[in-house]
């Protein structure tokens, strides 16, 4: 029988600490959760591996490193209320649930985002509810947020989504250039979204986010 605890604890000290991520809450929340309760059952085996996992659908799983970095950068403290948009199964909402006031989980499969709140219930995350609904449009009836965090690679950030960011809040992204991805973290001041650079990772651009082409004659 997989020893998946055994797993956690080894995700967090060669994949999250190594990557300079040692906040407490952070570390705790990663330990806490079951990450292979949030992959189809058929992945859970490579539920804990150092890169971004597939799991159906468009989504994947962000590697712990990024996911670890992004929530660092982000500086989530308990009263915050999060937007946590392409969340997949939940395993970062559920993260986040450990660490903040209120999660809302958005996903735009119906199906995907009833099995997600089906396991977050299961895993008693009362702080956490998922809803199905465009990604770009963001989920402006429960913000405005303190975070914003996009579990997949951006080419732009529609204007919708940051006017759901509240004031001084921070919103964190995975920019797609090129072959190459660079995570910058949006802070809103004075309703202007400035961001600054975190670190590098990839993804793939999630639906939505890919910047319109350029009209040529």
């Amino acid at each position: 029988m997989t020893d998946y605890a055994a797993r956690r604890t080894m995700m967090v000290d060669t994949q999250v600490r190594p990557s300079d991520v040692t906040k407490f809450p952070i570390i705790d929340a990663m330990l806490d959760v079951q990450r292979e309760l949030f992959v189809p059952a058929k992945l859970r085996e490579a539920a804990y591996v150092g890169e971004n996992l597939d799991i159906g659908g468009g989504r994947i799983l962000l590697e712990p490193r990024s996911l670890a970095k992004m929530l660092d950068a982000l500086e989530v403290q308990p009263h915050h209320v999060a937007l946590d948009l392409g969340c997949g199964l939940g395993y970062s909402t559920a993260v986040l649930a450990r660490m903040c006031e209120f999660v809302v989980g958005l996903e735009d499969d119906d199906a995907r985002a009833e099995e997600a709140q089906s396991l977050l219930s299961e895993q008693g995350a009362d702080n956490a509810a998922i809803m199905s609904g465009d990604l770009t449009a963001g989920a402006a009836k429960s913000g405005p947020y303190d975070i914003i965090l996009i579990q997949g690679a951006v080419e732009m950030v529609p204007d919708v989504l940051l006017e759901q960011l509240r004031e001084g809040g921070r919103i964190a992204c995975i920019f797609a250039e090129g072959a190459l991805g660079v995570v910058r973290i949006g802070h809103k001041i004075d309703g202007n979204v400035n961001w600054r650079y975190a670190f590098n990772a990839s993804a793939p651009v999630l639906p939505g986010f890919h910047k319109p082409p350029a009209f040529a004659l």
